[in-house]
């Protein structure tokens, strides 16, 4: 959960920022595994991520233009020790309220997200770092014990 709201707090997960070249995030990380769009088209594709694990980053003209986590409820979810140092892998089952609380306790003001809200899904967004967050009811083989409550399924930030 701390990950989770220092990201939403600060649109950044520890040095990893929108704006910094890949180069600098794959010296950080390691090479990430690009999208199967970057190995047709080549490397200058934008808007397809990289990833480590559930750790995703969106490049536009070699710039990381996105950062987002991918959470599947029922399962963990791995990230590179440089996001969760005291381990690679996180529980990835996240009830909305769960998040909005730790986001209230920690101070952190988020809004109704309108345009990614609708249906089955809802969306925030988080102030001043403009984090979005958006929650879904589980999948059909998603190991979850609230059927009917919404768990986040991607916390992300794109500048581009």
């Amino acid at each position: 959960m701390d990950v989770l709201v220092g990201f939403s707090r600060t649109g950044r997960i520890g040095p990893l920022a929108c704006g910094m070249s890949l180069a600098d995030a794959e010296d950080l990380l390691g090479p990430g595994r690009p999208h199967p769009a970057h190995m047709m088209k080549g490397p200058d594709i934008d808007g397809y991520p990289y990833s480590w694990g559930g750790l995703q980053l969106v490049t536009t003209r070699r710039v990381v233009s996105g950062i987002g986590i991918r959470l599947r409820p029922g399962s963990t979810v791995r990230l590179p020790p440089l996001v969760l140092p005291a381990s690679e892998s996180l529980e990835a089952t996240v009830l909305r309220e769960e998040l909005l609380a730790a986001l209230d306790r920690a101070g952190c003001r988020h809004v109704v997200n309108g345009v990614l809200t609708f249906d089955e899904q809802s969306s925030i967004l988080t102030r001043p770092a403009d984090v979005c967050a958006v929650f879904g009811l589980p999948g059909r083989d998603d190991q979850v014990p609230h059927r009917d409550r919404h768990y986040l399924d991607v916390i992300h930030k794109h500048t581009a």
